[in-house]
């Protein structure tokens, strides 16, 4: 499906007062130059004096990019996603592998489940902070690396160097069956092949034959707008509105769901958090005004601007605000920007869905029902900062086989419980007895992610979620 986002720019305004304007900004230029403490270049106060603090007071978004920061962003465009194919799970001074994917140079180098990566081309992980060890093992991606790996059965550390390869990472990441007939997908982004992935993946779990879909939305930055308008016709009705576009100098646009759409019809719930963004926010705006789906979380980011890139001479470039985007009830997502903007400040409005329900504009979806994450508690921040569970899970699996049907026993618990104690964190009975539901789930989830893969693990996850939980009772009270 093709849907057509053509920006008509209206002409220019008029330039009567352009050159006395100029010739005051070279008066000052000069006198700056000539004038000033410190020396002080043309492009220096142009690039990043005059044009910055021009673009200053229009919003946070547009952006000019001199020549350094323009040819960065170029080889960004370009470039291919690389990596080794090891999926880890970091903690306070410590990075243990969970999972290394089939063909990947990590499987092929013998990286295992529980393998702990102590350091990284001699650089010792457990010195470096959290978002250092995150942007460190993100940057070693990108080239050959020599790992030093902890292995419990191995009194040595063993050395490996990969070769970093292609990766094949769909943004349509997670889809399973959360119950009979009640289906869970989780989109990480759009990009062009995302809204055939959904297909593919609601087909592959029952297609039109399902009795609800849980779509998860959370963390997804958005992407490409039309991918995400192509998803959205997948459940909504041929002619409906989509969303239209806005701005001071691009003709108003209005985008429907295609004449030709065949669209699903089972129940379905959407699930936003903080860093639901941009074209994400764009579908479950849709579906929302729509009364498509109820949607649950947290309020999402509200970033809904229509952004293009202008070329300019020197290779430099702007990245300029020019309209924002509206939802089929006439809302805006667009949160407001620090600089003021009329539009957006009349947005913080109500508006409509399709059966008349109340929503609200100027300020990212509102979710029908307010769903936090997953409470925090004493033990669970201890047991997940100590990495004790991923490690008890290692050990467990050296002695035992473990298949899709485990599941944690109270001899299992007891033995954990122990091992714990072994380890210094010995809460009080109450403590244990509040908590036996969670410690097995997150010890079944560490069992499979390291067993099974991590895919297996976001499954036994997915039970225990609040948005998730509270999803499936939306969709089953509706059948």
């Amino acid at each position: 499906m093709v849907f057509p986002l053509l920006f008509l720019f209206a002409a220019p305004p008029s330039t009567a007062d352009l050159d006395s304007a100029l010739k005051r900004f070279t008066e000052l230029l000069s006198v700056v130059e000539t004038q000033a403490a410190d020396p002080v270049t043309t492009q220096q106060a142009v690039y990043q004096g005059a044009i910055p603090g021009m673009l200053r007071t229009l919003d946070p978004h547009s952006i000019f990019f001199d020549p350094d920061q323009n040819e960065q962003l170029k080889q960004m465009e370009n470039s291919e996603r690389k990596g080794f194919g090891t999926v880890v799970s970091i903690l306070p001074g410590r990075v243990i592998i969970l999972q290394a994917l089939p063909g990947t140079p990590s499987a092929k180098a013998g990286l295992q489940p529980g393998d702990e990566i102590v350091a990284v081309n001699g650089v010792v992980l457990a010195r470096l902070e959290f978002e250092q060890v995150v942007g460190y093992l993100s940057e070693s991606h990108q080239h050959r690396a020599q790992l030093f790996v902890r292995r419990p059965s191995n009194a040595r550390p063993l050395e490996f160097v990969l070769d970093p390869e292609l990766l094949d990472a769909p943004s349509v990441d997670r889809a399973f069956l959360l119950q009979p007939g009640v289906g869970y997908i989780r989109v990480n982004g759009f990009d062009p092949q995302t809204a055939k992935q959904l297909k593919d993946a609601i087909e592959n779990l029952g297609g039109q034959e399902l009795k609800g879909l849980v779509l998860d939305l959370r963390d997804n930055p958005g992407g490409v707008v039309q991918t995400a308008l192509e998803a959205a016709s997948f459940f909504l009705q041929p002619g409906q509105k989509l969303l239209s576009v806005k701005g001071r100098g691009i003709q108003e646009q209005t985008v429907d769901v295609p004449k030709t759409a065949s669209p699903y019809t089972f129940p379905m719930a959407v699930l936003v958090n903080a860093k639901t963004a941009s074209a994400s926010e764009i579908l479950t705006g849709a579906l929302q005004d729509h009364d498509r789906a109820s949607v649950l979380g947290e309020t999402s980011f509200g970033k809904g601007l229509v952004q293009n890139v202008f070329p300019l001479t020197g290779n430099t470039a702007l990245a300029l605000t020019t309209a924002f985007y509206y939802t089929p009830s006439g809302r805006s997502i667009q949160k407001p920007l620090p600089s003021g903007h009329l539009e957006i400040e009349k947005q913080a409005e109500e508006f409509h869905t399709d059966s008349g329900r109340t929503v609200t504009g100027g300020g990212g979806i509102q979710p029908d029902t307010l769903i936090g994450p997953e409470p925090q508690t004493r033990l669970r921040i201890a047991l997940d900062a100590s990495g004790m569970i991923t490690s008890f899970a290692t050990g467990f699996l050296d002695n035992h086989k473990v298949q899709a049907n485990f599941a944690v026993t109270p001899s299992i618990l007891e033995e954990f419980q122990v091992y714990a104690g072994q380890r210094n964190i010995q809460p009080s009975v109450g403590e244990w007895s509040q908590e036996r539901g969670w410690l097995q789930s997150r010890i079944k989830q560490e069992i499979f992610n390291q067993a099974l893969g991590v895919a297996k693990g976001d499954e036994v996850e997915a039970q225990r979620d609040p948005a998730v939980r509270a999803a499936i009772e939306r969709l089953v009270s509706r059948l």
